[in-house]
């Protein structure tokens, strides 16, 4: 697989993530052959939140990992925090807190990265700035970064923060783009030309800030799959004939139309199937023409203006 710089940090990591919500329903059995097929198949970020499971996911992981053929420093290691249980919380001592149950699920001394999870509408920037240089010297976190925020919710951040957030993740799919559509509808009064997010990609871009795209198969709130889905006939056919005309799945191919994107967006793939990651990951070798990324996003239900 090709690697990724995030920002402008010293971090690298091959293209794909793998996310392990769903890690707290296997067994240490099941768990440990998932990361040693994600091992082999050349995945090394491992991204959790300490939300996943209620914590299990990161216990899980633990005990896993210790009997896969890796060593703590040949992966990078992704949590997050802030939601809680009917609300969320930024506050200092809660990013402290749950940062200590991350590292202590996860039995290592520090996390490459730490996301802040969904927005707190009550956020005290300098409270997070706080917490975020606290963990900092004490070499628990090496860089930050959020997930779900828009652009001025990450400046009103970065006024107080002497670290730089290197990453935001973000619900991104080819059934998901509103990312794109704003981009594309410019002084447009239709539906795709509401801006639902600040235009989060060309921030990223401009500031150096590494997207992640959670849910990359997923349509709406997290309600499924769109591929194969009998829901969504144009675009599945759109895929299949397109993939059989390449020699590859359509979950290889819908995976190289978010690697196609220029802002070198890294999709987090959410999958506990290791024929389904192999066929995830293979996506790296697949180069989309711009006809090509065109055509899916317009089967794909997009009128271009």
């Amino acid at each position: 697989m090709k690697t990724l710089q995030f920002g402008t940090s010293d971090l690298h990591a091959k293209e794909i993530g793998l996310g392990l919500m769903r890690l707290s329903e296997k067994s240490p059995e099941e768990a440990e052959a998932i990361i040693q097929n994600a091992l082999d198949l050349g995945v090394n970020f491992f991204d959790h939140a300490d939300i996943y499971g209620g914590g299990k996911s990161e216990e899980v992981f633990r005990e896993a990992f210790k009997h896969v053929s890796a060593n703590r420093e040949d992966i990078l290691l992704q949590s997050k925090c802030g939601i809680r249980k009917g609300f969320f919380d930024f506050s200092k001592e809660h990013i402290l807190t749950s940062t200590e149950g991350i590292l202590k699920r996860l039995d290592t001394d520090y996390l490459d990265i730490l996301l802040l999870h969904r927005p707190d509408a009550l956020v005290e920037p300098e409270e997070v700035a706080e917490a975020f240089t606290q963990l900092k010297q004490q070499g628990k976190v090496k860089y930050f970064g959020v997930s779900n925020h828009h652009p001025m919710q990450i400046e009103l951040l970065k006024k107080y923060l002497q670290e730089d957030l290197i990453v935001n993740q973000v619900q991104f799919s080819l059934m998901h783009t509103p990312m794109i559509d704003f981009g594309l509808n410019v002084n447009m009064a239709n539906d795709n030309g509401q801006n639902r997010d600040q235009a989060i990609i060309e921030y990223s871009r401009l500031n150096n800030m590494t997207l992640q795209a959670w849910s990359p198969f997923q349509y709406g709130l997290i309600k499924g799959t769109f591929l194969n889905n009998p829901d969504f006939p144009e675009i599945n056919q759109a895929l299949d004939d397109m993939a059989k005309a390449k020699g590859i799945s359509n979950t290889t191919l819908a995976t190289a139309w978010i690697l196609r994107h220029p802002a070198n967006i890294q999709p987090i793939v959410g999958t506990m199937n290791t024929d389904r990651l192999k066929q995830i990951t293979a996506a790296s070798e697949i180069e989309l023409t711009r006809e090509e990324w065109y055509h899916l996003y317009q089967k794909a239900g997009n009128m271009l203006p």
